[in-house]
Formats: C-alpha cells, sequence, structure tokens
C-alpha cells in the first residue's frame, strides 16, 4: 500500500495532494469534497484527471490546499492528482497530456503599477 504525494499550483493557490489506495473518497482541508467545492463545475474540474485516466473509485484522495481562491485551489487540486497519477499508474500520461492536465497554468496577476490605480487602468483623464 503507497501513497503518493505531489504538488499542485494555480495562481496564489499551493495543493499537496497524497493518493492512498482505497474507495474513492475525496478529502479537501479536512473536509467534504462537495462541501468544500460548492459547484458543479469546480467538482468536475478538480476530478477529471481521475475521469480520464479511469481511476474513479481506485484512490482516497486527501487534500491540503491554501491561498487563492475556490477556481485557483481547483485548478492546483486538479494539477496535483494528475501529477500523483502519473507516479501511482503506469501509461496515464498520454491521456492526461492530452487533456492539458499536466500543464502548470503559469499566468499571474499583473502588479499594480504605480501613479495608477490598477495595474493598466489610468485615471480618468480631464482635458481641462
Amino acid at each position: 500500500m503507497a501513497n503518493f504525494d505531489a504538488v499542485g499550483r494555480r495562481k496564489t493557490a499551493v495543493a499537496r495532494v497524497r493518493l492512498v489506495a482505497g474507495s474513492g473518497k475525496v478529502t479537501v482541508n479536512k473536509r467534504t469534497f462537495d462541501n468544500y467545492f460548492p459547484t458543479e463545475i469546480l467538482r468536475m474540474a478538480v476530478s477529471k484527471p481521475l475521469v480520464v485516466s479511469q481511476t474513479e473509485g481506485k484512490y482516497d484522495v486527501i487534500v491540503n490546499v491554501h491561498g487563492g481562491g475556490p477556481n485557483g485551489q481547483a485548478g492546483a487540486v486538479s494539477l496535483g492528482i494528475a501529477r500523483c497519477l502519473l507516479l501511482a499508474e503506469e501509461g496515464v500520461r498520454e491521456g492526461l497530456k492530452r487533456e492539458g492536465l499536466l500543464t502548470r497554468d503559469s499566468r499571474m496577476v499583473e502588479r499594480k503599477k504605480p501613479g495608477r490605480p490598477k495595474a493598466r487602468k489610468r485615471f480618468q483623464f480631464s482635458k481641462r
């Protein structure tokens, strides 16, 4: 009975994921999966690596995630699960790669610039 650990990141969210042989139970920050991710879209994003690799119900997933918001956290958990599956299963790489689940989305929020209200927005211009 081996444990497989991996880290997933998205925006400012970081997810530490552990895959353990089990019945398919997903726990996020010691809460149930449905409780932590309230919308169906987020739940689908998180479970997509398990669906693509056809390993639903084969592993228990234990996740510790912090930082960011719901979307970033869901993306981080998804990447972490995909990376764990690479270690746990043979021959799942091609399917996960085809679905884009192994690529770290490197887009980050652009920093605020001095003399501006936001990164690119400018204060209202008055001619007179």
